[in-house]
This record gives C-alpha cells, sequence and structure tokens, in this order.
C-alpha cells in the first residue's frame, strides 16, 4: 500500500496558494491520466446534472439528505493521531466520509518485486515474514510470479477480497489496482458501518467534481484508493508519489455487493441501483456543494507540525 509523499506537496504549499496547488495538480494528473489504460470513462457531476431532464436546475434543485454522526474514527499516521468523522444518512444505510487519496497498487501483478522496480515501493508492502500485499509462504518468503504468469519474476500482490474459485498462487485470482476501480477501508470503519468486501460505492473529486463508480476490496488505511480509481477521478496516480491529501468524498454502500470480485463494467452497472435509490448523480452533487460550503478550506496538512514532513 503505498503512502503520499508529502514532500512533493510541500514545495508546493511553499510556491503557491492552496486553490493553485489543486488547479495544477488536476492539469498535471489529467495528462497523466491521458497516457494511462482507462478501463471506465471519467464522469462529472455538472456534466451528469446538464444531461438530466430539466439540465442544470433540475441538479439544483436537489439537496444532501440529513446525516448523523455514526461514529468518529481515529486515524494514528505521521506522528499524530486525526479523527475523521464518519457520517450516515437518517434512514438509509449508507455512509460518507471525506478525506485525501493515497494510491494502493496492490492486486496489480506487477505492483512489487525484489529489485524494487514494481508501480510501488517495495517497503510499502512490509518486509520479509510480515508481507502486506504480498502473499508469502509458512516461512514469510514471498512468492513469485512462473513463466507463465503475468509478471515472471514479480511478488504475487494479493487483496483482501478475491476470486476464491481460482488457484490461492494464481495472480489474477486477485483485484488489479490497475485496471479495478477499488476503495480500501479500515477494518473497524467496515466493521462498525457494516461494510463488507465487495460492497459497492462511489468516489468524488470535490475540487473538480469528477466520480467514480467503485468496489471494496481492500483492508487497509482510511482515504486510499486503487490506481483506477485515482485514473477515473483525475488523480495522479503514481502509486509511489501520487495521490492527493485532501477533497476527496467517499460514499459507501452496505450489502451492496456479493462478496465477489467484479470487472469494472459489472462495477458499473450494479452500483448504479445503489446509487439510484439513495438519490441518484443530482444528490450526489448537491452533498459535494454542501461539503463545499461546510468546509471552505483544507485542514492543516498532517506534516505541518512535525519536523520531519517526509515521515509516515
Amino acid at each position: 500500500m503505498a503512502r503520499f509523499d508529502y514532500r512533493l506537496l510541500l514545495i508546493a504549499l511553499l510556491a503557491l496558494p492552496v486553490l493553485a496547488v489543486a488547479r495544477g495538480r488536476q492539469s498535471a494528473s489529467t495528462a497523466e491520466a491521458r497516457t494511462s489504460s482507462r478501463d471506465s470513462s471519467q464522469r462529472n457531476l455538472r456534466d451528469a446534472a446538464q444531461a438530466q431532464p430539466g439540465g442544470s436546475t433540475a441538479g439544483a434543485a436537489a439537496s444532501c439528505p440529513a446525516r448523523d454522526l455514526l461514529f468518529t474514527y481515529e486515524d494514528d499516521r505521521w506522528g499524530r493521531v486525526r479523527e475523521f468523522p464518519i457520517w450516515q444518512f437518517r434512514d438509509r444505510n449508507a455512509f460518507f466520509f471525506t478525506s485525501g487519496m493515497t494510491i494502493d497498487a496492490d492486486g496489480a501483478p506487477n505492483a512489487y518485486n525484489a529489485a524494487d522496480t514494481g508501480l510501488d515501493d517495495l517497503a510499502n508492502a512490509g518486509e520479509p515474514g510480515h508481507w502486506e500485499g504480498i502473499l508469502q509462504d509458512k516461512d514469510g518468503n514471498a512468492l513469485v510470479q512462473g513463466p507463465d504468469d503475468p509478471f515472471p519474476g514479480y511478488y504475487i500482490s494479493c487483496t483482501a477480497l478475491a476470486d476464491w474459485t481460482k488457484p490461492p498462487d494464481d495472480p489474477a485470482r486477485f483485484v488489479d489496482a490497475s485496471k479495478i476501480p477499488y476503495v480500501v477501508l479500515p477494518g473497524e470503519v467496515a466493521r462498525e458501518s457494516g461494510a463488507r468486501l465487495g460492497d459497492l460505492a462511489v468516489v468524488v473529486d470535490l475540487w473538480n467534481g469528477n466520480y467514480s463508480y467503485a468496489i471494496f476490496a481492500d483492508v487497509g488505511t482510511l482515504g486510499e484508493g486503487s490506481i483506477a480509481l485515482a485514473n477515473n477521478l483525475g488523480i495522479s496516480s503514481n502509486a509511489r508519489h501520487g495521490g492527493t491529501w485532501w477533497g476527496v468524498l467517499y460514499l459507501v454502500f452496505p450489502g451492496s455487493g456479493d462478496h465477489r470480485p467484479k470487472t469494472v463494467d459489472e462495477i458499473d452497472r450494479t452500483a448504479q441501483k445503489p446509487l439510484a435509490d439513495w438519490g441518484g448523480v443530482e444528490q450526489l452533487g448537491a452533498c459535494a456543494r454542501d461539503l463545499g460550503k461546510d468546509q471552505p478550506s483544507p485542514p492543516i496538512p498532517p506534516f505541518a507540525h512535525e519536523h520531519h514532513p517526509s515521515a509516515h
């Protein structure tokens, strides 16, 4: 699992206002996304609202449902504890939170190798005997792909969600971060909210209005998404130093999945129903606007009070 490189953001913050940073990030990530393989088209809340009957006025009439605090998740990273409220909509089991996004490469067959030339930094996968995101044998040795696998010599990277009909050491058993838009949730958040692996979600970049359907495919840190999800949103998808530290809305629908991996088309098709039952794209846009009003400026970066900004 990748960690966001805050040294890059610190340099940008010292040089530009926050909004300029956001615009620059958006432009750079859009250029990067054009050169990356994309499995589902980029969607934008404004364009979707205008496509509805009545055009943009229909979107303007929508409102965000009333919500209550479900619980507060304490995230202990970068040397200090940060609190993230997890909200649940009244009379509905959907819940949401806002955070940043670190980029997860787990499940991609070219995520990690011994030479550390994979999509992600090998240090983010743990260490011998304690691998995270890499299959290991009973002695703690990382399993390596064979000559008939997609990337011979690379480690077999895994996700918590898996296709149990495939052999245990088949790289295709796991959810490929480079192809499938997926979200990561901490175990505590999943337990408290009722979310299960395979459930569907909608993720919104509050900076640019882009949104993407996704599947809950891995357990880890709060505010983490796959390479493919970042590409869909227009966020820098480099697992080593991409991502964004704030401005992402995660809307999750507990009970919407079947505990199985899905293709991109299946995710898009099956996630549309829980979103429509919840209120649809117009209501999603209204909630995004409300959050923008409630939080007109981003919070203090997590490294602001640290002596070493690059510390994880």
